[in-house]
């Protein structure tokens, strides 16, 4: 089974991926760490040197291979990824896989984000908690119709990680 990880950044879907994985003794992929080295290149730079459209459609055949591939695969979706094209679809429709929401409040994000802001280029230049919050506020409401497709939706708010994987094994049976 292939289980991909959905939710904004700063939601933990590397972190969870990587121990769900060890857990349940599959493969972990982190999907923008794999675009990365199949580009030889950071994600933003990709960005900057060839545009969003390259990167959208790098990102689509990268998808299109993991929804494919035989292997069990647990992996952690880009927090954009389920969010373009009609990659939702193509994920949802993947031959014995599964998707799972990792969901957490805009406080709890803003709280993360700030912490790992320097980090992340995609927040980098938001000066303050409340440019930071109303960037999330923003961006959640627009990919929200995307990440609540999934067929699993955990809320992560008050959870711990092992809480979080142990529930998520609880759903997959």
């Amino acid at each position: 089974m292939k289980i991909f990880l959905l939710g904004y950044m700063g939601s933990g879907k590397s972190y969870i991926g990587k121990r769900l994985a060890e857990r349940i003794e599959q493969d972990f992929i982190d999907f923008d760490e794999e675009i990365e080295k199949r580009e030889n290149s950071k994600i933003s730079e990709i960005f900057e040197k060839k545009g969003e459209i390259y990167f959208r459609k790098l990102e689509r055949k990268v998808l299109e291979e993991m929804t494919s591939s035989p292997e069990n695969l647990v992996i952690s979706l880009g927090g954009g990824t389920p969010c373009y094209g009609n990659n939702m679809d193509l994920i949802k429709n993947a031959k014995d896989s599964t998707s799972v929401y990792l969901k957490l409040n805009i406080e709890n994000l803003t709280n993360r984000l700030e912490q790992e802001k320097s980090h992340r280029p995609m927040i980098s230049h938001l000066e303050d908690r409340e440019k930071l919050e109303e960037f999330i506020r923003k961006h959640l409401f627009e990919r929200g119709f995307y990440y609540n497709q999934s067929e699993y939706i955990l809320d992560c708010n008050t959870k711990s990680a092992d809480e979080i994987i142990t529930e998520i094994q609880e759903k997959l049976g």
